[in-house]
C-alpha cells in the first residue's frame, strides 16, 4: 500500500471514535431536536407530528416576539458597542505605553469572569437601593435618580451595558494583535505626507483590520444569539417580561411550563439564526476564492 495512503487511513481510523461523537452526539442529537419541533410533545417526546403548528404557536406568542425584539436591541448595541470600545482600548495600547502589561491585564479581566458573576455585580451596582443611585444621594444630591434596572423600558439597555462591560477586552486582544501587525512604514509614510492621525486609521489601518473585525462580530453574535445567564443574573428576564431573550425562553418552557414542542420550536429558530450568522464568515475564510486566483 501507498505510504502516504498508509497514513491517511491510519489517521481516519484513529479520529473514529471522535467522528462516532460528532456524528451520534452532536448531529444526532440536533436532528432529534428539529424533528420534536413538529410533534405535539409536552413533557415527553411523542411521535404526534402536529407539522408547523408549533412554529405558528411560537411566533403568534407576544412573549417570544419581545424575546426576539430584545436579542435584536441587546445584539445591536451589544455588537457595536464593544466593536468601537474594543477598537479604542487597542489603540491606546498599541501607542507603547508604560505600564502595558497592566492596563492589557485590567482591560482583559472583565471577560475571564462569568455572566452570571458579571450579572450580579452589576445588579448590585444599579440597584437604587444600594448601588449608584443611592450612594449619590448620600453624598447630598437628593434628587438624583438612576433606576434603570427597575424600569421596563430601559432595563435591556443596562443588560447591554453589562455585557459591552465584560466583553470589549477580547475584542481589543484581537484588534490589538492585529496592529501590531501593521506595517510601520505606512505610518512613516503618513507622516511625512502629513496625513492626519485619524485619517490614516480610518482609511488605512481599519480596512487592514477588516478580517480581524469580522471574526471579533461573529464570536459577539454568536454570544448574543445565546445570552442566557447574564439576564438571568441581572433582571431574571424582568421587570415583567421586559427583558426577555430567546434562551430564556426555551429554558422556561423546557424546563418549569413542561411543553417540549414549543421549546425544541424556539430553538430550533435559534440553531437556525446562529447558521445565518456563521455561514457568511465560513464562506469568507474558507470558501472565498482569492482575488490572486482569479
Amino acid at each position: 500500500m501507498n505510504p502516504r495512503l498508509k497514513r491517511f487511513w491510519s489517521a481516519q481510523l484513529a479520529l473514529t471514535p471522535a467522528w462516532l461523537i460528532v456524528i451520534f452526539a452532536y448531529i444526532g442529537t440536533i436532528l432529534w431536536t428539529v424533528q420534536i419541533s413538529f410533534t405535539s410533545s409536552k413533557v415527553f417526546p411523542v411521535s404526534n407530528y402536529v407539522g408547523f403548528a408549533q412554529y405558528s404557536r411560537l411566533f403568534a406568542s407576544d412573549r417570544w416576539m419581545i424575546s426576539v425584539n430584545n436579542l435584536f436591541i441587546f445584539g445591536g448595541l451589544f455588537i457595536v458597542g464593544c466593536l468601537v470600545i474594543g477598537f479604542l482600548l487597542a489603540v491606546f495600547l498599541d501607542q507603547r505605553i508604560r505600564a502595558e502589561s497592566m492596563f492589557r491585564t485590567i482591560f482583559l479581566y472583565p471577560y475571564a469572569l462569568s455572566f452570571i458573576v458579571t450579572g450580579l455585580v452589576w445588579q448590585w451596582t444599579l440597584n437604587p437601593t444600594l448601588g449608584i443611585q443611592q450612594t449619590v444621594r448620600n453624598w447630598g444630591f437628593e434628587s438624583f435618580t438612576f433606576d434603570w434596572l427597575t424600569r421596563g423600558d430601559r432595563a435591556i439597555y443596562v443588560v447591554a451595558l453589562a455585557g459591552i462591560w465584560q466583553s470589549s477586552g477580547l475584542v481589543m486582544a484581537i484588534l490589538l494583535a492585529g496592529l501590531r501587525g501593521v506595517d510601520g512604514e505606512l505610518w512613516k509614510a503618513a507622516k511625512v505626507d502629513g496625513i492626519p492621525t485619524w485619517r490614516v486609521y480610518l482609511h488605512v489601518v481599519i480596512p487592514i483590520l477588516a478580517p480581524m473585525f469580522v471574526t471579533a462580530t461573529v464570536l459577539l453574535a454568536t454570544a448574543v444569539v445565546k445570552v442566557y445567564d447574564l439576564v438571568v443574573a441581572l433582571t431574571n428576564g424582568g421587570p415583567g417580561i421586559s427583558t426577555e431573550v430567546p434562551a430564556k425562553f426555551v429554558i422556561e418552557y423546557l424546563f418549569q411550563r413542561q411543553n417540549l414542542g414549543l421549546a425544541t420550536a424556539a430553538s430550533t429558530v435559534m440553531m437556525i439564526t446562529v447558521l445565518c450568522v456563521l455561514a457568511p464568515w465560513l464562506y469568507w475564510q474558507y470558501f472565498r476564492q482569492p482575488r490572486s486566483a482569479r
